[in-house]
């Protein structure tokens, strides 16, 4: 699309198109950046360096998301990083929700709110639909959903967050629609979503919930499965205002020169992209992931997450990789005036001559530059955009950015192509 495209969703589309005729050579639409003026959580007072601050943060307490010994499935919605914009119901009634690679779930709040968060966009009322059905306790689609309630007439789920808060409410089909790039709009009757009548903790503003990426058993691609042949991918922009985009299907498929792939694990909770990263160099130095650092003998140490901006290691890791890079680096460092980050330079991007970070997932080596690696904290702050994490070690979106990052779950593979994403 061309740069005076409108970076939201469109959800007046000029005409309308099947779910089947959709699928024909696949199909993409916009994402957003949580902070790009043209997003919802967008806040017009905070200046750049605060939002990397809060991004930092949001990192920080991204882990527990992904704790494995936990007995249930921690989301936290204010962790998201990349908003879609859909409708939902019959007539349309827009949402915005965050598009997550570590939810398994499509869920938003409805009316009658009992406890609600205050979401400052209207509410769906399911009562004004004319496609709003709730699932029966004792369908299969009820028992497949870990926490779902078994008991009385309608199946009941609940989400339980990182931070102690939860979303509970009805399990339901509804039509979902999506507006293409091309200027269709996309529906997808009969579609199982969370209706949440029940939530509560640090949600916020015109956020309505989340679409669920990952891979448990009714998250938005489960849903598509076989439709889709099993395929997304997504490429992220640099800058926070430029446009990214979320394709399925044919249209996801990463091939040609540069790519790479490593292989998906499956381990529990199934929801999450677990991949197994070997080592990282710098320059000349390696540094070994040991295979005491994980579980399963070093497979899927990992997690490949769009919701986080850092990446995330464990500490020994961390500390080797900082040293290895701070040798690289001839400037004076200087403190994180957030005092969220551990290596950082008084020093421009372009002045900063930053080392590429290679990364060595199985079979795949993907070249991390320095947009990858390091983030501007303050104007002439920059720092080293990894973070020491005791939980768990995930590969956030900065060094993402600029990859066309394509999911087979078919095939079972993650797969990176370098790409300038301001041009897809």
């Amino acid at each position: 699309m061309s740069q005076s495209s409108t970076l939201v969703l469109i959800l007046l589309s000029l005409y309308s198109i099947t779910f089947s005729e959709a699928l024909k050579g696949g199909f993409s639409v916009e994402i957003i950046h949580r902070d790009s003026s043209k997003s919802p959580l967008h806040r017009p007072t905070e200046t750049q360096f605060q939002r990397v601050a809060n991004a930092v943060r949001r990192s920080m307490n991204r882990p527990h998301h992904f704790n494995r010994s936990s007995p249930k499935v921690n989301v936290t919605q204010n962790d998201g990083e990349y908003l879609i914009s859909y409708s939902v119901g019959t007539p349309p009634f827009k949402v915005y929700g965050i598009a997550d690679t570590g939810s398994d779930m499509i869920w938003l709040q409805c009316k009658p709110c009992e406890t609600c968060y205050n979401q400052t966009t209207p509410i769906f009322d399911p009562s004004k639909s004319n496609t709003y059905k709730t699932l029966h306790s004792s369908s299969s689609t009820c028992k497949s959903v870990q926490d779902a309630s078994k008991d009385g007439e309608n199946c009941e789920y609940t989400i339980h967050y990182g931070d102690g808060s939860e979303s509970h409410g009805d399990l339901s089909v509804e039509t979902l629609t999506l507006d293409s790039t091309n200027g269709s709009s996309i529906q997808y009757p009969r579609t199982v979503i969370g209706c949440g009548r029940k939530n509560s903790g640090s949600f916020e503003g015109k956020g309505s919930g989340v679409v669920g990426l990952g891979r448990g058993p009714v998250s938005f691609i489960s849903q598509l499965g076989s439709s889709i042949g099993g395929k997304f991918s997504y490429c992220f922009a640099p800058m926070s205002n430029t446009s990214s985009k979320l394709n399925f299907g044919d249209a996801a498929v990463v091939s040609g020169k540069g790519t790479v792939s490593t292989p998906i694990v499956s381990l529990d909770p199934i929801v999450f992209y677990y991949l197994t990263l070997e080592a990282f160099s710098v320059g000349n130095t390696k540094i070994e992931f040991s295979k005491s650092s994980s579980e399963s003998n070093g497979e899927g140490n990992i997690i490949i997450d769009s919701g986080t901006t850092l990446t995330l290691l464990p500490d020994d890791i961390y500390s080797k990789l900082e040293s290895a890079v701070a040798k690289e680096i001839e400037l004076d460092r200087v403190e994180d005036p957030f005092k969220q980050l551990s290596l950082c330079y008084g020093s421009s991007f372009h002045d900063l001559k930053a080392p590429v970070i290679m990364a060595h997932f199985r079979g795949a080596d993907v070249k991390l530059n320095a947009v990858n690696t390091f983030v501007e904290v303050e104007e002439g702050v920059v720092c080293l955009a990894f973070m020491s994490s005791e939980i768990g070690s995930i590969f956030g979106n900065l060094a993402q950015l600029n990859f066309l990052v394509g999911y087979d779950l078919e095939k079972k593979t993650v797969s990176f192509k370098p790409t300038d994403c301001t041009k897809q």
